[in-house]
């Protein structure tokens, strides 16, 4: 606990400065190469239909599954206009909420909508699971990038046109310290600048797991967080909503593993 309490003091005490640090390293991709460009050079995503279904990723089609997704996008990026929100990271109080599987399926809606590019980094370092959601077996691990030892441009997957992704192939040392360098956050701005996308999202371990969240919260413009139904208590998504709030704005909280349907549901869509 007194960890904890110490990353929060540093981070709140680093907020507002890397907020201004984010707008300075604010710029277009390299002249000598287009932003089209540089999105058609990173691997194309090999999708495996078959396993998706398998680990839930009911997003990969449009349809009567993928519609609560649809509208959790939606509304993500409306509050996300609204509040010139770009950096959104997914939290959960527990682990087991199902985070990662919502980013997945997010990060599939994300693709049919045409107009926006889109990036989900897996920043869960102690227990990386986005690669096994989504069937796939990267090279490399995003503490290689956040490290600077490899550029992303050799790392990053490509959904469709417009959605990347950052994964890793297996846990990283020390996730915490790494979280919090500059050279993360340098590693960071230099994505943005050589892709610009219009929504980065982040995958971050649970918030009851370790402190690795409470390091990287500093550095993005809000959370959604994602509850699982008939588990999570209310006073364990009460306490994270104000362990999130002391850090970033709480865009939301998504009660998931639902049972129960509202009548409104699906209505006059399918």
């Amino acid at each position: 606990m007194e960890r904890i309490q110490e990353a929060l003091a540093k981070a709140r005490a680093q907020r507002q400065q890397g907020s201004a640090t984010r707008t300075q390293h604010a710029a277009p991709p390299p002249a000598n190469q287009s932003l089209e460009e540089a999105w058609a050079s990173l691997a194309p995503f090999r999708l495996n239909r078959a396993e998706l279904r398998r680990t839930r990723v009911v997003a990969a089609e449009s349809g009567r599954d993928a519609a609560p997704y649809d509208l959790l996008r939606t509304k993500i990026i409306h509050q996300s206009q609204v509040n010139e929100w770009k950096r959104i990271a997914i939290v959960s109080p527990d682990s087991g909420a199902g985070k990662t599987t919502t980013l997945a399926n997010l990060a599939f809606s994300f693709e049919r909508q045409r107009d926006m590019r889109v990036i989900c980094l897996d920043l869960d370092l102690r227990r990386p699971a986005l690669q096994k959601i989504l069937a796939q077996k990267p090279d490399h691990s995003m503490a290689e990038i956040l490290e600077g030892h490899v550029r992303f441009a050799e790392h990053g997957l490509r959904l469709g046109e417009r959605v990347g992704f950052g994964l890793n192939n297996g846990p990283a040392p020390n996730p915490s310290e790494l979280l919090l360098s500059h050279a993360a956050r340098d590693a960071l701005d230099g994505i943005e600048r050589e892709y610009a996308p219009d929504l980065t999202f982040f995958d971050l371990s649970p918030l009851n797991a370790s402190d690795d969240n409470i390091a990287f919260l500093q550095n993005v413009d809000c959370a959604v967080i994602i509850a699982e139904a008939e588990s999570t208590s209310m006073s364990r998504i009460d306490q994270a909503e104000r362990q999130v709030a002391e850090l970033t704005n709480v865009m939301g909280i998504v009660l998931n593993k639902s049972r129960y349907a509202s009548e409104a549901e699906g209505y006059d869509y399918y």
